[in-house]
């Protein structure tokens, strides 16, 4: 078990994970294989909203108020809008909005890994690749959700089409966590990673930090800087003034030993082209601005990491961005081993159902909410039994389980108050209608609109195929 400390990345470990920049931006992931889109994309986008860490089940979706103590859990169930579907009783807001998600309460895979649940839950596949190192992403990983939507679905309004927010996956260690790349396809295809959050480790929903294991001098203290992507020039020089400034060209070129590393020599014209369409749209700066939100808008989601990431996703969504991946918590933030109860219900549950409920009442106010799929899952779910670790936790919570976990999905045109498979009585194994990461992956897919011949191709001419199962039915 690892000791929590914050994230010491150098600059070289950090330009190695695909996270160089250029003002908050990954210049070597703007999407640039549009040969590869197919034609008849129909207008969904995809929020996928995961919980690094493992959200447990039975503390949350998926709640077993008739098993024995040590599997029921502290918390009691509450009804939901939606006659005969209950759910925990820190999540009323959500609960309130049953009509509008569904659950999936059998999705199930086989590792109980932090970093290949990752891996798996990240890219839709179960299976190791070939190579697989726990401690570091390979070339040979499987490319991740966001890195495929990158590649094959069109640009609009000069934004990539695909983003994560608001910052990379980094374990408490300092290793970069596997999954979140573009791996097969290569660096040139890894997600646009937008930023935001600069001095928190993430640990929670800042500025509400937590240690699950209650050590005050690892406690994160300040308050965080949550500032997208400054894409304004500085006031000493006007747009028409642009062309003729080497700086932002100089910021450029310093990036290319990476470049020619990552892409054909005869796309780096296409890649400098994209950095200066981001920089002199104001379509694109105004998708970052978050300043004029209102305050009413603000506190609706919750002046938080949680909060804010959503927001922003939510008017990425709006600009032209087809699916964002937003990270409420960088440091396995829902690995709740220890202290989990107490935990959940002051600092983790809460600010995760004020901000998915606002961004299920605000894409919908807004008319998005039947083309925008929010899914919400972490790699796995948590122990049936209650486990206490005391040489690191005072209190008790639950470990590592691959065997089930529920997803929520709302918004894209599913069925609202509908449940799909159940977990058995102790909230262990699949019941009913077992689901994989695969068939969550195809959903994903079949949301977006790519058709199920889609397939990316490398660099010789080899095609590899999206679709690996059918989308989750009834959905």
């Amino acid at each position: 078990m690892s000791y929590l400390r914050h994230p010491r990345l150098s600059r070289r470990s950090v330009l190695q994970a695909g996270g160089v920049s250029l003002l908050g931006l990954g210049i070597d992931s703007i999407p640039q294989a549009a040969a590869d889109s197919p034609s008849n994309f129909t207008p969904r986008s995809v929020i996928y909203l995961f919980l690094s860490g493992g959200l447990a089940q039975h503390e949350s979706f998926d709640p077993k108020p008739d098993a024995p103590d040590n599997i029921r859990g502290e918390f009691s169930p509450i009804r939901t809008r939606t006659p005969g579907i209950q759910i925990c009783e820190h999540l009323p807001r959500l609960a309130a909005r049953s009509d509008k998600w569904a659950l999936v309460r059998s999705l199930t895979h086989p590792s109980n890994d932090h970093s290949l649940g990752h891996h798996i839950m990240l890219t839709g596949r179960s299976v190791a690749p070939q190579g697989f190192n726990p401690s570091l992403p390979q070339a040979s990983d499987f490319p991740s959700l966001t890195s495929i939507a990158g590649r094959l679905m069109p640009k609009q309004n000069n934004l990539p089409s695909a983003a994560v927010v608001p910052f990379h996956f980094i374990h408490h260690s300092g290793r970069i966590i596997n999954g979140q790349f573009a791996g097969q396809m290569g660096h040139a295809h890894d997600p646009w990673v937008v930023q935001a959050a600069h001095n928190c480790p993430g640990y929670g929903a800042c500025p509400n930090c937590i240690d699950h294991e209650r050590r005050p001098n690892r406690q994160h203290v300040g308050y965080p800087v949550f500032e997208p992507p400054n894409l304004r020039l500085p006031e000493s020089i006007s747009d028409a003034r642009l062309g003729s400034r080497r700086g932002l060209l100089d910021l450029i070129e310093h990036q290319q030993r990476r470049l020619d590393h990552t892409v054909a020599a005869q796309n780096l014209d296409t890649q400098r082209s994209s950095a200066w369409s981001l920089l002199t749209s104001s379509r694109v700066r105004a998708a970052f601005d978050l300043s004029g939100e209102s305050d009413r808008m603000l506190d609706t989601y919750g002046r938080n990491l949680f909060g804010w990431s959503c927001l922003l996703a939510r008017r990425l969504v709006e600009s032209g961005v087809r699916m964002v991946q937003v990270n409420l918590g960088r440091n396995e933030t829902w690995d709740t081993h220890g202290n989990a109860f107490p935990h959940l219900k002051d600092n983790l549950l809460p600010p995760m159902d004020r901000c998915v409920s606002a961004l299920i009442d605000d894409l919908d106010a807004r008319g998005l909410l039947e083309s925008t799929l929010i899914v919400m899952a972490g790699e796995f779910g948590r122990t049936p039994r209650i486990s206490t670790l005391p040489q690191f936790y005072a209190l008790p919570g639950r470990d590592h389980w691959g065997a089930v976990q529920t997803v929520f999905l709302a918004g894209g045109g599913i069925r609202g108050g509908n449940v799909i498979g159940s977990s058995d009585r102790l909230g262990a194994y699949p019941a009913t209608c077992p689901q994989t990461p695969e068939n969550l992956a195809a959903t994903i897919f079949h949301a977006l609109g790519l058709p199920r011949d889609a397939a990316w191709h490398d660099p010789n001419g080899r095609p590899h195929f999206l679709y690996h199962a059918e989308p989750i039915a009834g959905l």
